[in-house]
């Protein structure tokens, strides 16, 4: 009996140390991240904002944030392992060892005469006839008298002094931690250990893998569906235009497998007449266009429709149904977006490029998402050659005040941001009719609005100059700067009911041929991360070259402070093409901001690679073209054939043409940029 308790015990023991190995040091690193965390606010806090609920510490929100699967199931575990320990300590008997001189009272060694003297007043305390207590009566059989008859015996008490036991050398035993049920293999006891064998050493696992490859046969990494990237695939062309980006992103399974429903259709007829003017609808043949719209697919009408309320803010006619379908949908969309531009860079073409348009198109649609805009707010307007699509972003801003602000010659977004802050404020209340409050907002928000700055270069490594077949390596510094100081920051967007991270594409092209070099997305969230990228790409670079430890170090601090002050490196490489002058643009587009996008003009000349294998390349008549040094006159007549979108006007392009060149893969410190609504006046 006293072997099934210990076991029962053991058993126990070992289920707590099961539990506390993982539980343990899981918690402390979950309370040492949970400390670490900057209490410094990085969202907006405008009125909107606030209103939206998204970043609202309210009791039931803090609630919510704890009442995850994982917090839940920490404090479970938890409390088992103290019911445990408290059920081990004061519940579970404690196993005595068979102590005979202490049972009697006697130190070891006592004489014959001594241990019958302590029996015989032990006698008198305990034994039955003496004692009527049922527990001492079971004390004085199991212990005394065994203890008694232990050190009267010779041969036990000899026993006992040589091995510890009365009953002379015990062989060794070793226990199982288990309950005392599962010990007993007859009856009904066998059939549960032996369920629970099978269960949690079969069943289990093969639930849990089936579970597993049926998810993975069926969404990637990303949770994106397979299916939704080969649709994406197939869907994606070289000449997408900004506006068709549309078509191809409501194509997704994910939202092909949103239910429709009967009761759907009156409300979504309902809302087609209120976003109709945003379908881009032929007006010749409105009937006819009309009756095509609605022969699409119902769930591709469906999403349409649902953005487009997003987008013009007509969501809040729509009825619960509609509604968690609504949030749903926007739920998935950034993930989604993501992908997309994914596969418009995916390397296509014979050199192993992307696509820029539909790329650009793209990230337009996510700029619009996120701050709720219309697309048609892209369209140039009233001389305003970049749309008011950039005003709409800010709060209780309509089309009606712009066109109030463009009276007073304030007709681009960056004239607006350039303008002195008491300036701004005296336009905005006596012109367009803003509370003070109000024009509040509006400064808070141009606040969080980022401006970004670029400096690139191409080279290659170790070499002067770029000749044909050459492996090129690209540095660009990415670095952003906000009006109020902060580097990590969520964007401001109280129409898009979720959290969202400003994330922003780096993109290297030749806007010419449509073709995407290099590219990779950059964000400013985590600073530790990019400060170890940062110090190791310049360290393996700086290696390569052949430098001193001493140089290595003073580099890899200059990176790491350029990190620290608000900059993110990006290293690419590609193999040079052919011989010539290249025309290359580096955008910096921002996917949740709508006209902080950056543009630098970058030239590249190839030269071609020499018989002789030599760096330089001698020309056959003239004078000799010294490595990376373009002539002016050749630098006249090279003209930059710049991309923008369907909705930007060529009247500014034409403006803009030849500004900020770049010869030689070297761009300037400051990029040309079509928005620096970050900096201070």
């Amino acid at each position: 009996m006293a072997a099934a308790e210990e076991n029962s015990s053991l058993f126990l023991i070992f289920i707590l140390t099961m539990i506390a190995l993982p539980l343990v040091p899981y918690t402390i690193m979950r309370l040492c991240r949970a400390a670490t965390v900057k209490a410094k606010t990085i969202h907006c806090r405008c009125s909107g904002c606030h209103r939206s609920g998204k970043y609202r510490k309210s009791i039931y929100k803090r609630i919510s944030n704890f009442s995850t699967c994982s917090n839940l199931t920490i404090l479970l575990l938890w409390i088992v392992m103290i019911f445990l320990v408290y059920y081990i300590k004061h519940v579970s008997r404690e196993v005595q060892v068979f102590e005979p001189y202490s049972i009697l009272g006697l130190e070891p060694g006592a004489s014959e005469s001594d241990i019958k003297k302590s029996y015989r007043r032990l006698s008198i305390q305990y034994h039955p006839d003496k004692n009527p207590d049922p527990e001492a009566h079971k004390y004085f059989v199991e212990f005394i008298s065994k203890a008694y008859q232990a050190l009267t015996d010779p041969v036990s008490r000899e026993n006992y002094e040589k091995y510890g036991h009365p009953d002379g050398r015990q062989g060794f035993q070793m226990g199982i931690a288990l309950p005392k049920f599962l010990l007993n293999m007859d009856g009904a006891s066998g059939g549960i250990m032996l369920l629970g064998i099978v269960g949690l050493c079969i069943l289990l696992p093969l639930m849990i893998a089936v579970i597993y490859l049926s998810r993975s046969s069926k969404y990637t990494g990303n949770y994106v569906m397979h299916q939704t990237l080969s649709t994406y695939y197939y869907f994606m062309k070289p000449s997408l235009a900004p506006s068709k980006v549309m078509d191809v992103f409501i194509k997704a399974a994910e939202y092909m497998e949103m239910p429709v429903r009967r009761s759907d259709d009156e409300p979504l007829q309902k809302l087609f007449v209120a976003v109709r003017s945003e379908l881009n609808l032929d007006l010749k043949n409105i009937r006819t266009e009309q009756a095509k719209f609605w022969k699409q697919h119902p769930s591709l009408v469906k999403m349409e429709l649902l953005i487009q309320a997003h987008l013009t803010g007509e969501s809040f006619a729509l009825t619960p149904a509609l509604l968690k379908d609504y949030r749903h949908m926007l739920e998935l969309a950034p993930r989604l977006l993501d992908e997309l531009v994914k596969i418009a860079l995916l390397p296509r073409s014979p050199h192993g490029f992307g696509w820029l348009r539909p790329a650009i198109g793209v990230i337009e649609l996510s700029q619009n998402i996120i701050q709720a805009v219309p697309l048609s707010a892209r369209k140039p307007s009233g001389g305003n050659s970049e749309g008011i699509a950039p005003f709409l972003q800010l709060p209780h801003f309509t089309e009606a005040i712009v066109k109030k602000i463009a009276r007073k010659k304030i007709r681009s977004f960056q004239e607006f941001c350039d303008m002195p802050v008491e300036e701004r404020a005296t336009l905005l209340t006596q012109v367009a009719g803003l509370s003070d409050e109000d024009a509040q907002d509006v400064e808070l928000v141009l606040e969080m609005i980022p401006s970004i700055e670029v400096d690139i270069k191409c080279e290659t490594e170790g070499e002067e100059g770029i000749q044909e077949g050459d492996v090129v390596t690209m540095y660009a510094w990415v670095s952003l700067h906000r009006r109020n100081g902060l580097t990590a920051a969520l964007p401001h967007s109280p129409s898009f009911p979720f959290h969202k991270e400003e994330n922003f594409w780096l993109l290297l092209a030749d806007a010419a041929s449509n073709e995407v070099w290099l590219s990779q997305k950059v964000s400013f969230m985590d600073e530790t991360t990019a400060v170890t990228a940062a110090s190791k790409a310049i360290q393996e670079t700086q290696e390569a070259l052949g430098a001193s430890p001493k140089e290595i170090g003073i580099a890899v601090r200059e990176a790491v402070d350029r990190v620290k002050k608000g900059s993110r490196l990006v290293m690419g490489k590609f193999q040079a093409p052919a011989e010539g002058n290249h025309n290359l643009t580096s955008f910096c587009l921002c996917d949740a901001w709508i006209g902080c996008d950056t543009k630098t003009s970058l030239k590249l000349k190839v030269l071609k690679r020499s018989r002789a294998g030599t760096r330089g390349h001698v020309a056959e008549e003239g004078p000799v073209a010294e490595d990376g040094i373009e002539e002016e006159e050749e630098e006249e007549e090279e003209e930059y054939d710049d991309y923008e979108s369907e909705y930007s006007d060529d009247e500014e392009d034409e403006k803009n043409k030849g500004k900020g060149k770049v010869t030689n893969g070297v761009a300037p410190q400051k990029a040309n940029s079509d928005i620096d609504s970050g900096s201070d006046d």
